[in-house]
């Protein structure tokens, strides 16, 4: 089971929808895939269209992360009622933030990753879509993680958080969990015929090199769109959303390789 953290140290540059886009280029390759809500914003578990009434949720599998609460945090996304396959959610909560302290303990921090160690054979791929900062929650993340990718946008602010990121990544992989490491940084949000974000997509790849992943993300409103309508991107209508898809096909592309994650006709070993 390979597990990837998708994470930003910056709100508002689209991680969310980078997670959802995953999921759904996962979804259509036939990858049993488990997505786990930790941010307590909780966007992915509405845009994956779940039924949250009589279920636990991450704050109980973070208070207690044995088997029986993890399977009953975990629910299919109604997004199993479009094709066969297995996409489930663990179930994000507002009450995750009680487990969001700047200074966890090393019992705390470990709690995420004794908990997806209970159901690692029922997933080939677990994406985790982090809270936008780095206290407790995004360290628990990383420290039950194979791999994260860093999701920024072409501006400023956004080049400095992605450096941050990196570092903080470092040092969670030197103290903490030595198999940690960055798949990339993916760019969201980019507008191709803007000279401003040309610039900053160089400067990434002046300071960041081969870690700025291809292809970058378009500004696309076909993903939110998808996403209010609680749909996969990969069966919503039109040829922005296919191009957009595409993209999120090669990112995975990626992501599998890295992990090397069985896909459909694959033996499994």
């Amino acid at each position: 089971m390979h597990v990837l953290s998708v994470s930003s140290l910056k709100g508002g540059v689209g991680k969310t929808t980078v997670t959802l886009g995953l999921a759904s280029a996962a979804f259509a390759r036939g990858v049993r895939t488990l997505v786990v809500d930790l941010d307590p914003q909780s966007d992915v578990s509405t845009g994956m269209d779940i039924q949250v009434a009589g279920r636990l949720n991450i704050a109980d599998v973070l208070a207690n992360p044995k088997e029986k609460v993890v399977r009953q945090a975990i629910t299919s996304s109604g997004w199993a009622k479009v094709h066969p396959g297995t996409i489930d959610v663990m179930i994000g909560s507002p009450s995750a933030i009680n487990f969001d302290g700047p200074h966890p303990s090393v019992r705390d921090v470990w709690k995420l990753e004794e908990a997806l160690a209970t159901i690692e054979a029922d997933y080939d791929l677990v994406l985790i879509d982090c809270a936008p900062s780095l206290n407790a929650l995004t360290r628990t993340a990383w420290a039950a993680s194979d791999r994260v990718i860093v999701v920024t946008e072409p501006g400023l602010f956004s080049v400095a958080a992605a450096d941050r990121a990196l570092r903080a990544i470092e040092e969670i992989r030197r103290g903490l969990s030595p198999r940690l490491q960055p798949l990339g940084l993916v760019v969201n949000r980019v507008r191709p015929q803007s000279i401003e974000h040309q610039f900053r997509i160089k400067e990434l790849r002046d300071m960041f090199g081969p870690l700025v992943l291809s292809p970058q993300l378009p500004e696309r409103t076909s993903l939110q769109q998808a996403q209010g309508a609680a749909k996969p991107l990969h069966i919503w209508p039109g040829d922005s959303a296919q191009e957009l898809a595409a993209d999120f096909d090669a990112l995975l592309d990626r992501v599998i390789r890295t992990g090397r994650i069985p896909t459909p006709g694959e033996t499994r070993v």
